[in-house]
């Protein structure tokens, strides 16, 4: 069964490529996603690799967390659930449409 990690404190110079070139060093890569500000399409930092192995996954946390990678110390280690926040929907957007409240 494949782990996801989060990958904190990433250069906003890389792309997706970048970041599975590093991890493929440790282990199999399944997928790479990287985190982009909806507003400006600009990375946020972070993102998440998901490894194929529970051992691969902790390789990459064991030999990357606080390493440097394209001129940042990254951070690395297993994501967390998603915890639902305050007023999201279920799809997840946060509203449900309408325009409530009195004008």
């Amino acid at each position: 069964m494949s782990t996801r990690l989060y990958v904190g404190n990433i250069s906003f110079k890389s792309t997706e490529d970048d970041v599975r070139d590093l991890f493929s060093q440790i282990g199999e890569v399944v997928s790479v996603r990287l985190i982009k500000d909806e507003a400006t399409g600009r990375l946020r930092g972070f993102g998440f690799v998901e490894m194929t192995t529970k051992e691969d996954a902790q390789k990459a946390i064991s030999s990357l967390n606080g390493t440097t990678f394209m001129e940042r110390s990254i951070v690395v280690n297993e994501a967390k659930p998603q915890e639902r926040r305050e007023g999201q929907s279920r799809e997840g957007r946060g509203f449900s449409g309408g325009r409530g409240g009195r004008r």
